[in-house]
């Protein structure tokens, strides 16, 4: 393969967001703390299943990265789960761990074991999920919210109110909730878009209702059903969350939870606000959780996709080749990253000579037609890329025929056309 880097930009060729249209200016920002719940939510997807080392490799990364907060499991899976959240928290990483747990006190006790600081207490909030998932009613979960949440206080732990299937439930019901939640004790109060099927408008309008009714804590979490996990967290801080919810890679259940790497780089961009994570980090810590998951991400995946920075059509090719910012919205070396200039099928003229330039081969102007030609043909056939020792093999041939080309009565025509055989 082909492939010409561009290497670091320098400060002239930094992204310069601070024009954007959508800069939120209704409030002062504060520090978003992330939550990420990779090792919970995210090893819930179907399939995976880390180990004691990976998972203790995971949560360091993670840390040195300089993420605040991570659940680290769900207690009542048993004495193994358990063992191994004692275990990170042995470590003694300078962030906060949480537990996942139910609201029910057989999870409360589990998590005793684990030596975690807070625990997340994690009710259904929808009526569906309440009358056909708990088989209770709404004074019930009130009741229980009531009760539990004083008893994990007496047991150590500050407590999240975790509302599940929040995105489905009535709005009045969930301040209800945070209200009781609150004079139970808790800290914080989870919005859980469980089945993934919020947008970012009607999220930035919950989002302001719940704030302006509660000075708690406000967490999202949101799911990716409708690709719309990254696009919903944003509207959750731009309506006022404090805290949110992210997994590596976005892992988690069916489409997943809102990638950390996109949390990061889009709250720094596009809104101004310092999550405190080191994004030069976030490229290692895709490929260790990559390799601990078995899940590969797409070429294409944002931030830290292959592709990312990769450019083929000749238009975009000059254009940065000229100024960087001409096609950059991420200066790829805030992630240990650079462009990359590959040569196909949308190459132009100056992307091939530069190719050529660096194999120590200065192209003639009829020359560069007849190889572009060549490697669009290529491209099309065998869907890839050229390597080195094939453009070669295309210049060499291209001086052939050339050499034939120039004996007696031969026309040139065909060469400069590009028949290149």
């Amino acid at each position: 393969m082909f492939n010409n880097t561009l290497g670091n930009l320098g400060n002239d060729a930094t992204s310069d967001c601070s024009n954007n249209p959508g800069k939120y200016s209704e409030r002062s920002w504060k520090q978003v703390v992330i939550d990420d719940t990779t090792l919970r939510d995210g090893e819930q997807s179907a399939g995976i299943a880390f180990t004691v080392e990976e998972k203790l490799a995971i949560a360091q990364g993670l840390a040195a990265a300089g993420v605040p907060e991570l659940e680290i499991g769900i207690p009542a899976m048993g004495a193994e789960e358990q063992e191994i959240m004692r275990a990170i928290v042995e470590l003694k990483l300078p962030l906060n761990l949480l537990g996942w747990c139910r609201l029910v006190d057989g999870d409360l006790a589990a998590a005793k074991n684990t030596g975690v600081a807070m625990v997340d207490l994690s009710v259904p909030v929808s009526d569906q999920q309440i009358r056909h998932k708990l088989g209770r009613k709404r004074k019930e979960v009130l009741k229980e919210i009531k009760r539990l949440v004083p008893k994990a206080l007496d047991a150590g732990f500050e407590v999240c109110l975790g509302c599940e299937d929040a995105s489905r439930a009535d709005l009045n019901f969930v301040q209800t909730v945070m209200e009781t939640a609150q004079h139970a004790g808790a800290r914080r109060i989870r919005f859980a878009d469980t089945v993934g099927i919020m947008e970012p408008f009607s999220v930035a309008d919950i989002f302001r209702t719940l704030r302006a009714g509660s000075d708690l804590e406000l967490e999202m979490h949101a799911h990716n059903d409708f690709g719309l996990a990254s696009a919903n967290t944003m509207a959750a801080v731009y309506g006022g969350a404090t805290h949110i919810n992210t997994t590596v890679n976005g892992l988690g259940e069916r489409a997943g939870n809102a990638p950390l790497e996109e949390a990061v780089v889009a709250l720094r961009h596009l809104y101004q606000v310092d999550t405190g994570v080191d994004s030069g980090r976030l490229m290692a810590l895709s490929e260790m959780v990559q390799r601990a998951s078995g899940r590969e991400i797409s070429w294409q995946k944002s931030v830290v996709g292959e592709g990312v920075f990769t450019h083929e059509a000749g238009i975009h090719v000059d254009g940065l080749l000229k100024d960087p910012r001409n096609y950059q919205g991420l200066d790829p070396a805030e992630l240990g990253r650079s462009h990359s200039l590959v040569l196909g099928k949308h190459s132009g003229g100056r992307m091939i000579r530069n190719c050529y330039a660096e194999l120590d081969i200065e192209l003639q102007g009829w020359q560069v037609e007849a190889l572009l030609q060549k490697v669009r043909a290529f491209t099309s056939e065998h869907k890839r890329v050229p390597e080195h020792s094939e453009l070669h093999g295309f210049y060499h041939m291209l001086c052939e025929l050339e050499s034939w080309a120039l004996r007696p009565g031969v026309s040139k025509a065909p060469i400069a056309e590009g028949g290149l055989a």
